[in-house]
């Protein structure tokens, strides 16, 4: 008669209530010992709960999203029923450590009798595996299932773009990256010297020095801008417009009853004229495929808006901005960055971007070279608008000078395109008129 046991989480440290991030088993799966069942993520590491039996999973009591401490169930595993074989086996695995108990002591080999040869050590029983992940952020976002899977199949886990929450690398990543790789006849694993190592240096041999840790927030982004940057050709177009009207117009707006409550910014006006220039541009609003031959165009209009905070960037996103006004816009950038400085931002809020925009209007700056946020292919800075002298034709005029700086994906967008859509969006801004069409 087979066996049913109950898998629980075993001793975990000191976690409680920790978050279940992938589930890698279903009912009626066959497993065996030290088969990962789940996957567990804490603040300072990741970790797979392995069975401690082999069988058939014939119900799984976690779901992702649900948080486990120890002893909390985690599935039921029917073992099978022993076969007499099996149960010989064993007999015969006992058999040995009775005798060894009233075996007498071994006695010198005789001229005509080999050595003898000495007992096997019993290998261990297999115990929990300690967290294959410590809190260095900059490996690849991943479990360590899937880690496992990559290096079975010499996969580098550095060029994958993670489908899964926060980024995570899921097992159909890997297995699409090792399809593109072979259909472009490529190698998927990383040359050895692709990326020569930086030397470690003792900083504390010219004074005191004081290591901070990075936030998660900064390893995370970090990580992700890093593989951006090492895959995409960027390219950055830079202009500037003449915002001197439209600043004018923004102030009037706050002597105004109807918007004397509504902290209006020229942000929102630029999030506007970016999504005038989506829908007039489509190649901006779109993503490479994975196998880099075609263009994924979206009939969405998403922009997300880089926040900073006091632990790192964050890019909430702001859907449909086609179809919000100024007000509208202003009001939810305004509550959307609130909530990511308070650290309330859902992830679903932050995901979904057609194109991000980066402002550093409220710092300073004349230019600068945003990395496109991948899978977008094209990202607007903007920096603090100043004013300069312009020749209208007769004489210089004092103007109020905003530099926008559009960096893209060199596969998808060329130089005279981004010089066109950075020229479209200078006119939206020098004539709100057009932000209505």
């Amino acid at each position: 008669m087979s066996d049913s046991q109950d898998i629980l989480i075993p001793d975990i440290g000191d976690f409680d209530n920790v978050d279940v991030i992938e589930v890698l088993v279903t009912p009626g799966d066959v497993v065996d010992v030290e088969s990962p069942l789940i996957t567990l993520e804490s603040d300072k590491a990741t970790m797979d709960v392995p069975s401690p039996v082999a069988g058939t999973v014939t119900e799984v009591r976690i779901a992702v999203g649900d948080q486990v401490s120890q002893g909390t169930l985690v599935a039921k595993v029917e073992a099978p029923e022993p076969t007499p074989e099996t149960t010989a086996a064993a007999a015969v695995e006992k058999a040995p450590q009775s005798e060894a108990v009233s075996a007498p002591a071994p006695q010198p080999p005789t001229p005509d009798q080999p050595d003898p040869v000495p007992p096997a050590t019993p290998r261990p029983p297999p115990s929990l595996p300690p967290a294959v992940e410590s809190g260095d952020e900059s490996l690849p976002h991943a479990s360590p299932a899937v880690r496992r899977f990559a290096r079975e199949l010499g996969a580098d886990l550095s060029k994958i773009s993670g489908t899964g929450t926060h980024g995570r690398i899921l097992t159909d990543d890997v297995r699409a990256f090792i399809k593109s790789a072979l259909s472009q006849g490529v190698t998927p694993m990383q040359p050895a010297s692709a990326i020569p190592a930086v030397p470690e240096v003792d900083f504390a041999r010219w004074g005191t020095i004081e290591t901070r840790p990075l936030s998660r927030i900064q390893k995370i982004s970090g990580r992700h801008l890093h593989r951006a940057w090492l895959n995409i050709p960027h390219v950055t177009h830079h202009d500037e417009a003449d915002i001197t009207e439209l600043d004018e117009f923004r102030k009037t707006l706050k002597s105004e009853r109807a918007y004397a409550e509504a902290r209006i910014t020229l942000l929102a006006f630029v999030i506007k004229a970016l999504a005038s220039a989506m829908k007039a541009f489509p190649a901006i609003n779109a993503s490479l495929s994975p196998d880099g031959e075609s263009l994924i165009l979206k009939h969405y209009f998403h922009v997300g808006v880089a926040v900073n905070t006091e632990n790192g960037l964050v890019v909430p996103v702001l859907r449909d901005v086609d179809t919000k006004g100024i007000v509208d816009l202003a009001g939810e950038l305004g509550e959307m960055s609130a909530r990511a400085r308070d650290r309330k931002l859902k992830p679903e809020e932050m995901q979904g971007g057609c194109i991000s925009i980066s402002s550093l209007g409220g710092i300073g700056g004349t230019s600068f070279t945003p990395i496109v946020n991948s899978p977008e292919v094209a990202i607007l800075g903007i920096t603090r608008a100043k004013m300069k002298p312009r020749w209208d034709g007769n004489a210089f005029e004092p103007r109020l000078m905003l530099p926008l700086d559009l960096s893209y994906d060199h596969r998808v967008i060329d130089g005279a395109e981004a010089a066109r859509v950075a020229a479209f969006v200078v006119s939206a801004l020098e004539d709100s008129r057009r932000l209505l069409l």
